[in-house]
């Protein structure tokens, strides 16, 4: 990547268009409706008949796809597919604006379906409640002309953009992490693609996730909006399309910066000689590899030690900001990024017990305490909410 100008790329209309001698035929209510896209010289009926016969997939219905598919719906894409197979929880109401508290519990798509056809009934939804594989990606994706990746995985982020180059088709990408995003356009003709950015996904644990790192919550709407205008751009064939750009926004400064993305040619799915032909699953990369069941400890046999008269040591391994939030008596806080600087504060011959949210960072920790002879060390399974959901539920859950 460098961030140098490029060439700005036109965006090329994708999906079918309508007859150029023949005028578009709206509901009479659809012309109010449209009518500021219909003034719009790089829109007007021709443009506004383009997004009606366009097909589009959303692809997560979450932070990203929530403003997605509301904008695309707004606008008039005349057929809007969505893939999730997740129910609302109320965790996801910080930035997922698709759903409401009266919403938690039930399936995402179930309540898409209704805020959606509320918003625009001349569009025709198409429901995929299930989660994206080799096995389905293909024929689920053929079956558009867009398709936006509002997916929080690396696994089936890979998937979604080798499926799309394989079958044609434009990837709108978007990414969040804290207070920083990425949008782009991969595989599109000529173009990039996912991979000749990121040749390979990250190793297991190298990437925490946003429950672990957090999301501000308007981040998403932010990035899932700029994904829906790219999409709008492709199917009018109008503006410059972020074809070999990657968008940087940082929120929290308010600043956007640009990064040129070449096709590589030794791309082994886009490139001169591709080597990748068929679509595979890959493993999930977020979390950290699953803790060795021996060195786990259960909420309730945790809660029988620490009724004992030498207790084991809990050492809390999340942030600052988690302790803040709450913490399990008697803990202590050594945030796993200090962990290793911080060994000698820690008796090697005690029983000592690591926590964080669910377990996979303190897992981290007493794989590390057990290399450096603290042999008594273990891990909470499922971590401090899972000590709420099984102990005590007057910890808070976040």
């Amino acid at each position: 990547m460098t961030e140098e100008p490029t060439p700005r790329r036109r965006s090329a209309a994708v999906g079918a268009r309508p007859e150029d001698d023949a005028r578009p035929r709206l509901h009479p209510l659809e012309f109010t409706r449209y009518g500021r896209h219909l003034v719009l010289p790089e829109v007007g009926l021709e443009g506004q008949a383009r997004l009606r016969a366009a097909r589009v997939l959303v692809v997560g219905a979450g932070g990203l796809g929530s403003p997605a598919a509301l904008y695309l719906a707004a606008a008039g894409v005349g057929r809007l597919g969505l893939v999730d197979d997740d129910r609302v929880d109320l965790s996801n109401l910080q930035r997922q604006i698709l759903y409401g508290t009266a919403d938690v519990g039930r399936p995402k798509l179930e309540v898409a379906r209704r805020r959606l056809a509320d918003l625009n009934p001349h569009v025709t939804l198409d429901l995929h409640p299930l989660r994206l594989s080799a096995a389905n990606a293909r024929e689920v994706l053929a079956g558009y002309d867009v398709i936006v990746d509002g997916t929080d995985n690396f696994a089936t982020r890979y998937l979604v953009n080798d499926a799309c180059v394989l079958l044609g088709r434009p990837d709108v990408y978007g990414s969040i992490f804290r207070f920083e995003a990425q949008v782009a356009v991969f595989g599109a003709a000529g173009g990039p693609c996912y991979r000749c950015l990121y040749p390979e996904p990250p190793p297991p644990g190298a990437v925490p996730s946003c429950a672990e790192g957090g999301v501000l919550g308007v981040l998403p709407g932010l990035a899932g909006a700029l994904q829906a205008a790219e999409a709008i751009k492709l199917i009018l064939g109008r503006g410059e399309a972020l074809v070999g750009r990657l968008l940087l926004v940082d929120a929290l400064a308010m600043r956007f910066r640009e990064l040129q993305v070449p096709r590589d040619r030794n791309c082994p799915l886009c490139g001169e000689a591709p080597t990748i032909r068929e679509l595979r699953d890959l493993e999930p990369v977020c979390a950290a590899p699953p803790p060795d069941p021996a060195l786990e400890i259960e909420p309730e046999e945790l809660a029988r030690l620490l009724a004992a008269e030498v207790p084991p040591l809990l050492l809390d391994v999340r942030t600052h900001e988690e302790w803040a939030i709450c913490r399990l008596p008697g803990a202590r806080l050594v945030p796993l990024a200090e962990l290793p600087g911080r060994l000698a504060e820690l008796e090697p011959g005690r029983e000592i017990v690591a926590y964080c949210h669910h377990g996979m960072r303190s897992a981290l920790a007493a794989s590390l305490l057990r290399e450096r002879g603290f042999s008594g060390a273990r891990t909470l399974s499922g971590g401090i909410d899972g000590w709420a959901a099984s102990v005590d539920p007057s910890t808070p859950r976040y």
